[in-house]
C-alpha cells in the first residue's frame, strides 16, 4: 500500500475527462492526479484533470481532442460538509488552483480522494484534515473503503484525529456558547417564564 500523505506526485500524461476513464489499477493503487479547481457545487469539486506534458507523446495520447474539456466530479473522502465547510472552500480555492487529487475509491460519476492544496512552495496540506480541524465538517463513512482493510484504519485514525482537534478546541459546528448564553437560553425556554409572560401580556 502507498504512504497516505495526501500529495504525492505521479507521472500520468494521458487526461482524464470521467471517473470511467480512470483504470482500476490507479485506485487501488492510490495514485495521485493533479488537477484544477472548476468551482465547488454541493454535488462536490468539479476539477479539471492536468496531466503532465511530454512532448510528442501527449498529444498522440490524448483522448479529447478539440472537444470541450470536461471536469471530474471529486468529494473529500471521509468528510461530510457543513454549509459554512462547502463556503470555505469556495473562498480557499479559487478558480484554476491547481490540487492533487490522491484517489481512494470511486463510485459511479464520482470519485472519493484525499485532496490537497499547495500554501508554499515546498509545503502542501490536505483539505480532508483541513476542514475538520476547523470544525467546518464531520467525519462521514468511507466510502468503497474495505472496513478490514489497513487503508480504511489509517484513513479512520487520521480523518478522526483532525475532527477531535476541533472539538477539543471549540471551533465551528463544536463551538460551545458561554455560560451566560446557555443560562439565557434556558431562561427562555424555560415553561414557568413563558407562562408568566403570557400572564402578563394579559394584564
Amino acid at each position: 500500500t502507498l504512504p497516505l500523505s495526501c500529495a504525492i506526485p505521479c507521472p500520468q500524461i494521458t487526461k482524464f475527462q470521467a471517473a470511467s476513464e480512470i483504470p482500476t489499477r490507479f485506485i487501488e493503487g492510490n495514485v495521485s492526479l493533479r488537477g484544477k479547481v472548476h468551482s465547488i457545487t454541493e454535488k462536490g469539486l468539479q476539477v479539471e484533470h492536468i496531466p503532465i506534458y511530454v512532448p510528442i507523446l501527449s498529444p498522440l495520447l490524448s483522448k479529447h481532442k478539440g472537444v470541450c474539456t470536461s471536469p471530474l466530479l471529486v468529494q473529500l473522502v471521509g468528510v461530510e460538509l457543513t454549509p459554512e465547510g462547502r463556503e470555505w472552500l469556495q473562498k480557499n480555492l479559487i478558480p484554476a488552483q491547481t490540487v492533487w487529487l490522491k484517489l481512494i475509491s470511486r463510485e459511479e460519476d464520482v470519485l472519493h480522494c484525499l485532496v490537497s492544496q499547495s500554501r508554499r512552495l515546498m509545503w502542501s496540506y490536505c483539505l480532508n484534515e483541513e476542514v475538520l480541524q476547523l470544525g467546518l465538517a464531520r467525519t462521514a463513512a468511507l466510502t468503497g473503503v474495505l472496513p478490514d482493510s489497513r487503508l480504511y484504519w489509517r484513513l479512520h485514525k487520521r480523518l478522526h484525529r483532525a475532527e477531535i482537534k476541533a472539538e477539543r478546541k471549540g471551533r465551528g459546528l463544536w463551538k460551545q456558547d458561554s455560560l451566560w448564553e446557555r443560562v439565557s437560553m434556558a431562561v427562555r425556554d424555560n415553561v414557568l417564564v413563558r407562562l408568566m409572560r403570557r400572564i402578563f401580556k394579559k394584564t
